[in-house]
């Protein structure tokens, strides 16, 4: 921005808020008064950057490909609504590469699930 390349002296922040009792996002003063600041939609996935990374392989190095780990049927249900979740915001897509690791999903202090 211009200011950076004036030499203006700033500050970032980055805060983390958790709301309780049905408290919504939009109805905080903080975001009232600065919308410009706040994202319509929040995610846990990290935005796209400038830069993209690519992983160099070793030449003759064949792909990997792990068998996924066992998953009761609430964790396949809840496995399925997150990847579904993702697919519709673009953050992943389909893939069909001989390259495949397991995942995992890991229960949070609030008891939803992370995937991992």
């Amino acid at each position: 921005s211009e200011s950076l390349k004036e030499h203006v002296e700033m500050f970032m922040m980055f805060a983390s808020l958790k709301l309780e009792g049905g408290v919504k996002v939009e109805e905080l003063p903080v975001v009232n008064e600065f919308p410009e600041v706040f994202p319509e939609e929040i995610s846990d996935v990290p935005p796209k950057r400038e830069v993209e990374f690519t992983i160099d392989l070793v030449p003759g190095a064949g792909p990997i490909s792990m068998a996924p780990y066992r998953m009761s049927a609430l964790e396949l249900n809840e496995l399925k609504k997150q990847l579904e979740e993702l697919l519709e915001k673009q953050f992943i897509r389909p893939s069909v590469s001989p390259w495949g690791a397991p995942v995992l999903l890991v229960k949070k202090k609030d008891g939803s699930m992370r995937l991992c």
